[in-house]
């Protein structure tokens, strides 16, 4: 046996000799014989074994980073787990046999692997034991999960992919959001949608002139029909829609065709179903959710006792690194948080404020300015607070901008009251002028969204008539809404079918109907025109783009407002709005400028809608008579519930 003590035998053949010799191929008597120096033999092989294997596997520096982390030469795993005693990787590259791939403690909680014959593609999950709990828990910074209660899956080695896009953010002036649920944006066969089916409908948003969608949360939820606000996994894209690659192929078609994409994010709970976060260590206080989660009276949250721990430092951690892997392994373009309200306090209440809470929003929040000047955040947060979007210095908590519940509901009670003598023409202009910090664009505007458009409230155009195919009402109501969110100050939204008057209200099982899209195709005309107006496609409407707004004529007997738009050395825009029954025609108004102005939208034109009373209105020329505390004014005609938009160039000096 010369060759089997040789220094360079390989320990697998020493042990199949011995475990040959030991197993019978010898005669018994020699067997018992040889027992003491087999079980030496034994004890020195798994010493040995283990420890050229810890050598093999630990002989390089520690990876950063947390979770799998894939290299050249095997796959490295680091969890989050303090209360842990040990901490071993369990998956296809070891039979899922607990403490066969141990990892070592490194402090503070952190425990890490290094393991060679793991690989890209491998499922994996971790197992933790504290005292007399076995736990088996999917990686909470998991990229990819066979489902919400399945294994997570090693990312391939190029899957953080920070490599800059050759992509540039509109600025938001400019910025046009159309928002999408993936779920039910472009669903086929009664099933769910998904990224690629979204994608074929991208070339509608392009023709439109959106230039940026706002996606509905996508991170891993359980089951397969969701709104998306129950994270179960917030690092993994969602399966059901194709997971982390078909997202990464829509932002690729998204901005192949000048489309920013923002996401939503779920900071302010998780769950509440399919968390391995729970209790993730075994460690908890009153039976709550333990290490990540506030374990007292501040966990509790409308959507399930899961408010995130925002004090411990390493959950803070946790939620940061979520929000910088859209931006730089995804290279999305925004960020819009869900209901911000329930981070900063417990119940809505100033109270009740969660300090640190407001602290992680403005970490966050400073760092995407920093590190990707021009990406956005916008923050659903609905109490009008002009501290959400005050920079960090100030004391804000430094969004760019925030859905502006103070344009939403006044403009939606407006547009949906059936007596033409209680819409308020002071509450309308209000709502126009709002803003926040000197700065139109620090609030998004519209008149749908998820919300609005759902939870006993229903499409604005099903508010006003319920009925399959609206009539008149609703079709001329439903299109003064449109260009009053798209001549607004501030940053315009549509939610997804908006457009061709989808009707009813949303829910997560039932898709768009884009033969609506057919039948609709005026409406559709009828938005595109706006947004054409909004972005200044045609030269003469840069106003709608700029800081300068007047609501300088406010009729609340004949309910009719006229607006001014206009920026710094850019063109004049007036915009005048119907809001009763009935065509005025000769209805004197003041303007800014001499001269003529040319009449470059009418919502009452016949060729958006059959239906539409098609009013006739044309250019006007401002004469020298005061109205309006403005030196010149004209007459219009303008339809019912109708609005006319006017531009004039400035004149060059």
């Amino acid at each position: 046996m010369t060759d089997d003590t040789d220094n360079n035998v390989s320990m697998d053949r020493l042990f199949c000799r011995l475990l040959i010799l030991y197993t019978g191929v010898i005669s018994q008597p020699l067997a018992q014989a040889a027992q003491p120096v087999f079980i030496h033999l034994w004890r020195l092989f798994i010493m040995v074994s283990s420890n050229t294997a810890l050598q093999s596997e630990t002989s390089v520096d520690p990876l950063p980073g947390m979770g799998a982390i894939p290299h050249a030469e095997g796959v490295a795993f680091r969890v989050w787990a303090p209360h842990a005693e040990q901490v071993s990787v369990i998956g296809a590259f070891n039979d899922w046999q607990p403490g066969t791939d141990l990892c070592e403690n490194e402090g503070n909680g952190y425990w890490y692997a290094n393991l060679a014959h793991a690989k890209p593609g491998d499922e994996y999950q971790y197992h933790l034991i504290n005292g007399e709990q076995q736990l088996q828990r999917i990686d909470p910074y998991a990229r990819i999960v066979t489902n919400s209660a399945g294994n997570a899956v090693v990312p391939a080695l190029d899957f953080f992919d920070r490599s800059a896009p050759d992509f540039e953010m509109p600025p938001w002036n400019e910025l046009v959001i159309y928002e999408i649920h993936i779920g039910t944006f472009n669903a086929k066969d009664d099933t769910v949608g998904t990224f690629d089916t979204a994608i074929e409908r991208l070339p509608h948003l392009k023709a439109l002139g959106i230039n940026a969608v706002e996606v509905m949360p996508i991170a891993e939820f359980a089951g397969d029909y969701s709104w998306g606000y129950n994270p179960a996994h917030p690092f993994a894209v969602e399966s059901a829609y194709g997971g982390p690659e078909a997202f990464k192929r829509f932002i690729a078609a998204a901005h192949d065709l000048g489309i920013a994409v923002i996401v939503d994010v779920v900071y302010n709970h998780f769950g509440p179903s399919d968390i391995s976060l729970w209790q993730f260590d075994g460690w908890h206080e009153d039976n709550k959710g333990g290490i990540y989660f506030y374990n007292d009276w501040r966990s509790a949250t409308p959507w399930g006792d899961t408010r995130p721990d925002y004090g411990r430092g390493e959950v803070r951690q946790y939620i940061f690194d979520n929000a910088m892997m859209w931006l730089d392994d995804y290279h999305a373009d925004g960020l819009r948080y869900d209901m911000t309200l329930y981070i900063r306090s417990v119940e809505a209440s100033a109270q009740q404020m969660i300090v640190e809470g407001w602290s992680l929003l403005q970490w966050i929040n400073s760092e995407v300015e920093r590190r990707h000047p021009g990406k956005i955040t916008i923050a659903e947060d609905l109490q009008s607070s002009a501290e959400l979007t005050l920079k960090h210095e100030d004391g804000g908590a430094h969004f760019s901008s925030q859905w502006d519940a103070a344009f939403v509901h006044p403009i939606r009670a407006a547009l949906i009251e059936i007596d033409d003598a209680n819409r308020s023409m002071p509450a309308v202009r209000d709502a126009l002028l709002k803003r926040y910090n000197d700065d139109a664009f620090e609030r998004v505007v519209y008149t749908e969204s998820h919300d609005e458009v759902a939870n006993g409230k229903q499409r604005l155009v099903s508010e006003i008539d319920p009925s399959e195919q609206p009539g008149r009402y609703a079709i001329k109501r439903a299109c003064l809404g449109a260009a009053l969110v798209m001549t607004a100050p501030g940053i315009p939204m549509l939610f997804q079918g908006q457009e061709f008057l989808r009707d009813q209200w949303f829910r997560d099982d039932r898709p768009i109907d884009w033969q609506r899209a057919k039948e609709y195709a005026g409406i559709t005309s009828l938005y595109r025109d706006l947004i054409s107006l909004r972005l200044n496609h045609h030269g003469d409407s840069a106003g709608l783009r700029g800081q300068h707004t007047s609501v300088y004529h406010v009729n609340d007997d004949d309910k009719l407002i006229a607006m001014h738009r206009w920026q710094d050395g850019g063109d004049d825009v007036i915009v005048v709005f119907n809001f009763a029954e009935g065509r005025k025609e000769n209805y004197v108004i003041g303007l800014p400028q001499a001269g003529e102005w040319k009449l470059r939208f009418n919502s009452d034109a016949t060729l958006y809608h059959a239906q539409l009373d098609d009013t006739p209105s044309g250019d006007i020329t401002a004469h020298e008579e005061a109205r309006d505390d403005c030196a010149f004014s004209a007459a219009v005609t303008i339809g019912a519930y109708s609005c006319l938009i006017y531009t004039q160039k400035k004149a060059m000096v």
